[in-house]
């Protein structure tokens, strides 16, 4: 408990700590929204990566097929380039067993040339399918990169207005700080290192509002009467009474 003289000075103290309690939550109560702009821009980025992600692992797929293709079309022209010499060597040939071996290595030339054209026809699907996913892709991705766009403006605003009224409570913070008693402000900053925005609570019911813990008698009494800046014996947050509405009677 932090004494002081037995004067209005003393609730004056209080009220400090109290309106300066208010102000550090105004300013804390900024950072969750901070947060919520910023997770709403990390998901459309998030978006517009994944985006970017598929069509590179498209794009790979695509040269990869292409590559494919390329193969194929180069293993039919040797195959055929073998088929014209074929030609050839059958005007040379003599025996019966260098006539059929000529003839089967001509037959699995043709065999390999229908093969490679089938897989060329099977793959050409392919890369027509995987450009048609593309194209829709790159629509996905102009379309996230304008939610983005649109969605980085609005935060950057928000966040420029906030800090703006951050601002204001800083100067306005530094204000109180100012004319309060250093030794009690310092006392105070003590306790919100680990209280954070409930250094300073109201007694309700007889409890702390901090620790939800009740108060004795005694201690509870001693807040009433506000001549001492009274820390909960529970947690050793700040208490203080709420000023009471007077209810008219009808």
């Amino acid at each position: 408990m932090v004494n002081s003289p037995k004067d209005k000075k003393l609730n004056r103290h209080l009220e400090e700590l109290i309106e300066l309690s208010k102000i550090d939550k105004a300013i804390d109560d900024f950072t969750p929204l901070i947060q919520s702009a910023q997770r709403k821009l990390d998901k459309k980025t998030k978006k517009r990566d994944e985006i970017l992600e598929k069509i590179t692992e498209l794009n790979q797929v695509i040269e990869d097929t292409k590559s494919k293709i390329a193969s194929y079309e180069e293993q039919i022209k040797v195959l055929n380039e073998q088929l014209e010499r074929n030609v050839l060597k059958e005007r040379e040939v003599k025996t019966e067993r260098e006539i059929k071996a000529l003839q089967m290595e001509t037959e699995l030339a043709k065999e390999k040339i229908k093969f490679a054209n089938d897989e060329i026809e099977r793959l050409n699907s392919t890369l027509e399918q995987r450009l048609y996913e593309l194209e829709e892709l790159n629509k996905e991705l102009e379309k996230a990169n304008e939610e983005l766009e649109k969605v980085s403006k609005e935060v950057s605003e928000k966040i420029s207005s906030i800090e703006e009224q951050k601002a204001k409570l800083f100067a306005k913070r530094e204000q109180k700080t100012m004319a309060i008693d250093q030794k009690i402000l310092s006392f105070y900053e003590k306790i919100r290192i680990w209280a954070r925005n409930t250094a300073v609570v109201p007694v309700r019911k007889q409890a702390c509002y901090g620790c939800y813990m009740k108060l004795n008698d005694s201690a509870y009494a001693e807040v009433i009467k506000s001549e001492d800046i009274c820390t909960c014996h529970h947690c050793g947050r700040i208490l203080y009474i709420e000023p009471q509405t007077e209810e008219v009677e009808l």
